[in-house]
């Protein structure tokens, strides 16, 4: 998935908590948890697993990746209020 420089400007101050939010705004629900880790099931049988430390920022590496096995692209992510 590849997003402009003005994207991921605004994509990498994504914490934690908003990356939840949105995915539950967005009706995917939580599997399990354990400790640290959240499973979330989206409504065609999509998984994501989120390592949850509230307030923390992912690396771009692992930011990408959950973006793409979330699946959302740029006009997702403006529907969400992740970006402008």
């Amino acid at each position: 998935m590849l997003f402009t420089p003005h994207i991921w400007d605004q994509l990498k101050n994504l914490t934690a908590d908003k990356i939840v939010t949105a995915l539950e705004k967005d009706k995917w629900k939580r599997d399990t948890s354990r400790g640290a880790i959240l499973v979330y099931r989206s409504h065609d049988g999509r998984r994501v697993t989120i390592h949850y430390h509230p307030h923390k920022t992912y690396g771009a590496k692992l930011l990408k990746g959950l973006l793409a096995d979330i699946g959302w692209n740029e006009q997702d992510l403006k529907r969400l209020k992740l970006i402008k």
